[in-house]
């Protein structure tokens, strides 16, 4: 199974590398070292360094991955389909490719990057593999199910349409619920039911007396990790909770890795001519 991932996941990373859509990639690169990281003036400081490069390789994956899935959903490869015991097979072959471009473009920019950038000490080195990875391993899974490769119905629909309920959550504001609570409690007092009303209704000042922005944080807890991650290179340290945000995201990663997995399994394969 290895030899045959390995097999293809080669095939994918030639094939990317060598077309005109990586030649794009790397002018793409160039360019935003060139802006960026200009190498006419200083690089200000490591923070900058690691979080620039860090969201240059997680846009990456993105772009990557839906590249190489598109060239996977062509129907010239079905011959390599069949030959698989498995679909997860080509599944991870066309993860696992799509990560290994990304790391190559990522890569390069690290290294032209450090032309009169910052001094990287041990630290700072043994800091940017989690830093770097697990978002770029974590947006790579969600452009597979951004793709057709594996979307399977609204499946993407439903995917992107509970980020995006848990992005809009992020903006609640505890006077803004309670005022909604407050409306349907009147709308329940109007129809007769007095203790769904109380209850709406104390919901509604308990909400109001809190300080904290409770609804927020609940909706951004799935956001966190990122937040965590761009806090810790910014202030130079880690908490004991922020060094657990790259695992956070691994675990996010290997859910939707799974989804995906099983939806490419159950689906009917209508790859484009």
């Amino acid at each position: 199974m290895i030899q045959r991932i390995f097999t293809l996941t080669r095939y994918f990373v030639q094939t990317i590398l060598f077309s005109l859509t990586g030649v794009f990639y790397l002018l793409l690169t160039l360019a935003f070292w060139y802006l960026l990281f200009s190498p006419r003036q200083q690089t200000p400081d490591v923070a900058y360094y690691q979080l620039l490069i860090g969201a240059f390789g997680a846009a990456m994956a993105f772009l990557v991955t839906l590249s190489i899935a598109a060239r996977a959903n062509d129907a010239q490869h079905y011959p390599f389909l069949v030959r698989l015991k498995s679909r997860v097979e080509f599944v991870t072959a066309v993860l696992l490719s799509s990560l290994l471009v990304t790391l190559f473009y990522q890569i390069l920019l690290s290294l032209l990057a450090l032309v009169n950038g910052p001094s990287l000490t041990l630290g700072v080195l043994l800091e940017i593999p989690p830093l770097w990875l697990a978002p770029m391993i974590m947006t790579a899974v969600l452009a597979l199910h951004a793709s057709d490769f594996i979307t399977i119905g609204w499946s993407r629909i439903y995917v992107f349409g509970i980020l995006a309920i848990f992005l809009f959550g992020q903006g609640l504001k505890n006077d803004s619920l309670a005022s909604f609570s407050t409306s349907l409690s009147r709308y329940a007092i109007n129809q007769g039911w007095i203790d769904l009303s109380t209850r709406l209704e104390n919901y509604a000042n308990t909400l109001s007396q809190t300080d904290d922005n409770m609804i927020s944080r609940i909706f951004g807890f799935v956001f966190w990790p990122f937040k965590a991650l761009a806090d810790g290179v910014t202030n130079g340290y880690f908490t004991a909770n922020q060094a657990l945000a790259p695992a956070i995201l691994l675990l996010y990663a290997t859910v939707l890795y799974l989804l995906a997995v099983d939806l490419f399994a159950n689906k009917d394969l209508e790859f484009t001519e």
